[in-house]
């Protein structure tokens, strides 16, 4: 099928991506133009900055071990949006021959059938994808409202704690800290949500191209040029493993991280869990 194009599933995905910086026009990788100073400004104004303040601030509350810890836990997650942007960038000429290669003749579903195979496969990433943007955005807007809703706005506390080189209990220094704090999170999100979905795709085309091998294998012995068909059931099998090989190695320090850094904050929330006073429950 001509008209097939892999790409307009993760669509969506990938102007999340074009947003902060993470995803060069068309096929290219990172040039000397315009958009890479956009990544600049993002990935270091706006995620590896957050991260930063977030960080420096620990030196601060070393004497309170829950805000310590408290601090460790979002700093971290933080921290893996800054290296999931840092493994995107890094691997992007990986990435852009998969997108191409994935487009190619040979990856394309043949005709309605193998078009409709595939289609169950394209919904449920569709599915994930949009559960996990919905649980994200939950806890993005009770980040960034949380100050409100606690009535502490008037403390001018912020929505992280974070150090920075200046006074940010007076206006409008306050109210700028406030919103920046608010779009980094935003971008952290996004870089980090995109960069997982991203990841889901590629796996969920490896698996809908072994679906369209699986049936063109079934209906080998329909029709004329056995050995041709034959011949091409090989090659695409061969494009597929090249293609499965090639996404590991742009996200297998990735999927690393997370598993590493997932599993620090668990540990670190059941820590939290030791320090919670239970006094006030002992009459119950």
């Amino acid at each position: 099928m001509e008209n097939f194009d892999w790409k307009s599933t993760i669509s969506l995905n990938i102007l999340k991506l074009k947003a902060v910086g993470l995803w060069p026009k068309e096929d290219e990788t990172y040039k000397r133009n315009l958009y890479s100073i956009w990544t600049g400004i993002s990935v270091i104004c706006f995620i590896f900055a957050h991260n930063f303040f977030q960080a420096v601030n620990i030196i601060f509350i070393l004497d309170d071990l829950e805000a310590v810890t408290a601090t460790i836990f979002l700093n971290l997650s933080t921290m893996l949006g800054l290296l999931k942007s840092y493994y995107m960038i890094k691997n992007m000429p990986i990435l852009k021959h998969l997108m191409v290669t994935l487009n190619s003749d040979t990856f394309k579903p043949k005709n309605l059938a193998q078009h409709q195979l595939v289609e169950p496969d394209l919904r449920f990433w569709k599915l994930i994808y949009t559960l996990y943007w919905g649980m994200s955005l939950g806890a993005i807007f009770f980040w960034a409202t949380f100050p409100i809703l606690d009535k502490s706005i008037k403390d001018h506390r912020l929505p992280f704690m974070a150090w920075y080189p200046f006074d940010t209990t007076t206006s409008p220094a306050y109210q700028i800290t406030y919103i920046y704090q608010i779009v980094s999170v935003i971008f952290v999100a996004t870089a980090t949500l995109s960069v997982d979905t991203l990841i889901a795709a590629l796996n969920m085309y490896i698996g809908a191209q072994l679906d369209i091998l699986c049936d063109d294998l079934r209906h080998l012995a329909e029709g004329p040029n056995f050995n041709s068909k034959l011949l091409d059931c090989v090659k695409h099998h061969k494009e597929i493993l090249k293609f499965a090989e090639n996404s590991n190695k742009f996200f297998d320090m990735i999927v690393f991280l997370q598993f590493f850094i997932s599993a620090t904050s668990i540990g670190i929330t059941l820590f939290q869990l030791t320090v919670v006073s239970w006094h006030i429950y002992s009459d119950i």
